[in-house]
């Protein structure tokens, strides 16, 4: 089981957050359709996911996506994926 808490910060403060939860093992190959479930949730655009984001995550267990990062405009300053080592 694994916890990802996600969050979207504006101006220093956290607008909106969710704790994506999972039974399963976190495997890296699955990486992106938890990001497409933590997205849906909070109600915001999928940002592109590349290796170094995965190896971020994997290192130092967050992860930040910045407005560039995303192919649609956001109004938000970074999305936060955290893991919550149990």
């Amino acid at each position: 089981m694994f916890r990802i808490w996600a969050k979207i910060i504006k101006n220093g403060k956290t607008i909106k957050q969710f704790t994506y939860e999972n039974e399963e093992k976190l495997t890296w190959s699955h990486f992106l359709s938890y990001l497409f479930d933590i997205c849906r949730e909070l109600d915001v655009p999928t940002p592109v996911l590349l290796k170094t984001h995965i190896l971020n995550f994997g290192k130092f267990n967050h992860v930040r996506f910045l407005p560039r990062d995303f192919v649609e405009e956001v109004d938000f300053d970074y999305l936060l994926l955290e893991n919550l080592v149990l």
